[in-house]
Formats: C-alpha cells, structure tokens, sequence
C-alpha cells in the first residue's frame, strides 16, 4: 500500500536514501534477477521492528528515495550496524546500484493535509 508515513511531531530525523539501480544491456533492472525486491521488503519489515523506527517512504521511477524516520541518530547508527542489513548494504554495492547517496537529516517542523 502505498501512503505518507504518519510520524509523532517534529523533532525527529530523516534517513534520505537516493539511488539509481544497474541496468543491464536489455533494460531490465539487475536487480529483479538478483533479490532487489525482496531484500527491500525485508529491510522494511526488518526497520519497523528497530528501536527508534518512526516510519518509511519510498519511490521509484528511474531514480529511487527512500525516506526512513527515526527518534534519534542512536536508532539510526544501530540500523547501520545491524547484521542483515549490512549485508544488503554489500549486495546493493556490488550488484544493485550504479550510484546511491545518503543524507541524514534533523526534521524540526512538518505539515500538511
């Protein structure tokens, strides 16, 4: 289902995590053949139970951002460090993206409808 994260009030922090996949000679993703999909449901289910996880966000069409909340930079330098996800770290550089960036972020004010 697809929806805006619903997140307690500011301050919080944001994990922006944007990327553009390998792409083979025949314009299917290499990660369709390799778990990409799968791997990024996991990581999902897997940072909603983490300590601190406040909420995700995500999109892709060409160039991939996932948002990711969370309570405090402890919760986020635990997620990095956590086993499973680490490892989907080293599969993403060696086989999923031609180029990522992550950018964390203090939220301090949000609004909307």
């Amino acid at each position: 289902m697809i929806m805006i994260a619903k997140i307690p009030k500011p301050a919080y922090y944001a994990v922006i995590f944007t990327s553009l996949i390998n792409v083979d000679g025949t314009a299917n993703n290499t990660a369709n053949d390799d778990g990409y999909a799968k791997t990024a449901e996991h990581m999902v289910n897997l940072a909603s139970q983490q300590s601190g996880f406040l909420g995700i966000e995500s999109a892709r069409e060409g160039l991939g951002i996932t948002v990711s909340y969370w309570q405090d930079l402890d919760s986020i330098r635990a997620w990095k460090m956590n086993a499973e996800h680490q490892l989907a770290q080293r599969r993403g550089h060696e086989l999923w993206y031609k180029s990522f960036k992550v950018r964390i972020t203090k939220v301090e004010r949000d609004y909307g409808i």
